[in-house]
């Protein structure tokens, strides 16, 4: 095996029980922070492949502006941060959908017969990537920023309502 390869398995490792971390985990801010590792993992992935413009998106998008999002709604709300244990009684159900998804999956990506293409992509791909951005999906691209604004400052709007009160 080839250093690569080695590197491939253990940041995959890692990226697969930080997102066992995330769902599994009982504190909510503990799952935060394995949520971040997870996308620390996918952006070490993308550096494998080569793809390190994704990588840097990765990082600065996902760690850097949604998680720290999640995280700091957390903080404000304080009654996330107690220890209280929250029991779901239909955990056997999540269980047995989970187990037939991933079967269905697994069968339809071994039955399929993938066919590999090469193409030449035609110019400067980050160009591209950003010409898009501001021009086709500029409209997406400011919901989505919106969306996230009005998350924070109704986070906000929430813990100052349980302050006054």
């Amino acid at each position: 095996m080839t250093l690569t390869q080695i590197a491939f398995l253990v940041v995959s490792a890692v990226t697969i029980l930080a997102a066992l971390g995330v769902v599994v985990g009982r504190n909510i801010l503990r799952n935060a922070l394995a949520l971040i590792l997870a996308f620390l993992g996918v952006a070490a992935l993308y550096v494998l492949l080569e793809a390190t413009f994704l990588a840097a998106v990765q990082v600065l998008i996902y760690v850097g502006a949604i998680a720290v999002l999640i995280i700091f709604a957390i903080m404000l709300t304080e009654r996330l941060m107690k220890e209280e244990r929250a029991t779901n009684e239909q955990w056997w159900v999540v269980l047995v959908a989970s187990a037939l998804l991933a079967a269905i999956l697994i069968f339809l990506v071994g039955a399929v017969e993938w066919q590999v293409t090469f193409a030449e992509i035609g110019g400067d791909p980050i160009a591209n990537l950003g010409r898009a951005l501001l021009t086709t999906y500029v409209l997406p691209f400011e919901v989505a920023s919106l969306l996230l604004l009005m998350a924070l400052v109704g986070a906000i709007i929430i813990a100052r309502e349980r302050e006054e009160a």
